[in-house]
């Protein structure tokens, strides 16, 4: 009986993870923008319209002015009762009223209609027509059958004005509605001036056609304005919508950085306990059987082995060191122990460590100090360290027979320097930047047998930047290499001048002061005796 297949498990993943919340508002941006841009896009000619937002403050014009509508018709309505016949009048203004009442309430149909390209279009058409009937029906009242005397011209001209003026403004973001509603008006008044037959007729009739081309303008400069106002907004709305994409861009790639220098120091915090531990172990051991505490070994070889395993446990250990060192100082948890601090002794002592190491490679290093240099405020484990780092780079990097100049001194603005100057192969310019970033090596570097980590020089700039000095490495190819550190001034400690010693103040007569010791007595023993008689 064969066992039954294990049914794969199901790992639920929660609806939104942390990082996906940024990558949502990235989207939401990036929707925004695109939104933006389409708004730039004509869709009634070469030039951009805004076809939907120039329709929607279209309709909200004729909705804020539907009352001033209104009584412009009930007025004229009246108007005309008293003219011509009231029921004539009377049935118009019933009939212009129903055209504005269909106008306004198609105008909230279409604000509450979701927007889409096809619809812009029909509304667009109907606002046309609606506006075209509107001003046929102005038509029909104003060219009534009347006497061509001065009144009635005066007052034709004068509601001709008012119409195309009213028209025009309503219509401007929709100027050929606002053509479609005043042009039948004006045809109609200049053709009746006209076939008057009078002088005065036809100058009323270009009057007309003049009014009617000056409103035209104007209707299309305010519609030029509106147009101009909506692309600065539109541009706008895009260029926050950018900055909001970047801004969402640079905090998930910042989350990210963030997440990952975490998981950085959580995993070199676990590797330096778990390496340590064994590497103690190797450290220990290698130096027992090194050593032959326990006897020598049966095969003289094994001494050796015992050496090397010795000396790679403890490049082992300081690699680990510095990884440590770099990773606290980039993470800004390095914290300075400071104290007074000598330069030159802690210089002289570095000296004296890698002093065996350089002879054993024939190079000779030389010491110019300043003489009585004060103590600078500074970390004394840091300063050793980059004395130790740039003396054993110079070291490395020296050829045999080669010279090493360890300098110390004052500085021009009153700070302290150090300068570690060698003759070895030399850094190439282009190469500088590399050598100073982490784990960065030059190209003489690798050729080299010995070849570090590429810590030395970051970790020495960054403690040297963390006490606020100047870190400058100067080479020329295979004629040497210059590291000048320099610690600031407000770091030197200058000695204060002695306090200047100030004699007792005389002690008044026949008071209860405390009786003076035995050499303030001595001292005061002439004033004392004059001021008693003795």
């Amino acid at each position: 009986m064969s066992k039954p297949a294990d049914k794969p498990e199901v790992v639920q993943l929660p609806a939104e993870t942390p990082a996906a919340a940024p990558v949502s508002s990235r989207r939401a941006a990036a929707q925004r923008v695109r939104e933006a841009r389409d708004r730039l896009t004509s869709t009634s000619g070469t030039r951009p319209a805004f076809d939907r937002e120039l329709l929607r403050q279209y309709a909200q014009t004729r909705l804020s002015a539907s009352y001033v509508v209104m009584l412009l018709v009930v007025a004229t309505g009246l108007l005309f009762g008293f003219w011509m016949q009231p029921v004539s009048a009377a049935a118009w203004t019933s009939g212009m009223l129903c055209i504005h009442a269909v106008f306004i309430r198609n105008c909230g149909r279409f604000l509450a209609e979701p927007p889409s390209l096809t619809a812009t279009r029909k509304w667009r058409m109907r606002f046309v027509l609606l506006d075209l009937l509107y001003g046929l029906c102005w038509t029909a009242i104003l060219i009534h059958p009347a006497s061509y005397d001065v009144v009635s011209n005066t007052l034709m001209m004068f509601l001709m004005l008012l119409v195309i003026a009213v028209s025009s403004m309503l219509a401007a973001n929709l100027p050929i509605a606002a053509f479609a509603a005043t042009a039948p008006v004006t045809t109609a008044i200049a053709l009746n001036f006209v076939l008057s037959g009078t002088f005065d007729n036809y100058v009323l009739a270009l009057l007309a056609l003049a009014a009617e081309g000056y409103f035209a303008l104007l209707a299309h400069r305010l519609h030029s304005t509106t147009l101009a106002t909506l692309e600065a907004r539109a541009e706008k709305d895009a260029l926050i919508g950018e900055l909001e994409q970047a801004k969402s861009i640079s905090d998930e790639a910042r989350h990210r950085a963030e997440s990952a220098n975490v998981a950085k120091s959580r995993f070199l915090a676990q590797m330096s306990h778990e390496l340590r531990t064994p590497l103690n172990a190797i450290l220990g051991f290698s130096e027992v059987m090194k050593s032959e505490i326990f006897g020598p070994h049966t095969v003289p070889v094994y001494r050796e082995y015992s050496a090397d395993i010795h000396n790679s446990g403890v490049h082992l250990l300081n690699l680990i060191n510095e990884i440590l060192d770099l990773s606290r100082i980039e993470a800004g948890r390095y914290e300075l122990n400071e104290e007074a601090v000598s330069l030159v002794h802690v210089v002289a002592d570095c000296h004296h460590l890698l002093k065996l190491r350089a002879s054993s490679r024939g190079i000779t290093i030389y010491e110019v100090f300043e003489h009585d240099m004060p103590r600078i405020w500074g970390d004394e484990r840091a300063t050793r360290q980059i004395v130790l780092n740039l003396l054993s780079n110079s070291i490395k990097f020296t050829p045999q027979g080669g010279e090493i100049w360890l300098k110390v001194g004052w500085t021009a603005s009153g700070g302290q320097y150090l300068s570690v100057k060698d003759t070895g192969s030399g850094i190439a310019e282009d190469e500088i930047p590399i050598v100073l970033a982490s784990f960065g090596q030059g190209s003489n570097s690798i050729k080299s047998a010995e070849q570090g980590a590429g810590l030395g020089l970051p970790i020495a700039k960054s403690l040297i930047d963390m006490h606020g000095g100047t870190f400058t490495l100067k080479s020329k190819l295979r004629i040497g290499t210059e590291v000048i550190v320099t610690f600031p001034p407000e770091r030197v400690m200058s000695a204060l001048a002695p306090m200047a010693e100030e004699s007792p103040p005389l002690q008044p007569e026949n008071t209860t002061a405390a009786i003076p010791d035995e050499k303030h007595r001595a001292r005061n023993k002439p004033i004392m005796s004059a001021g008693t008689g003795v």
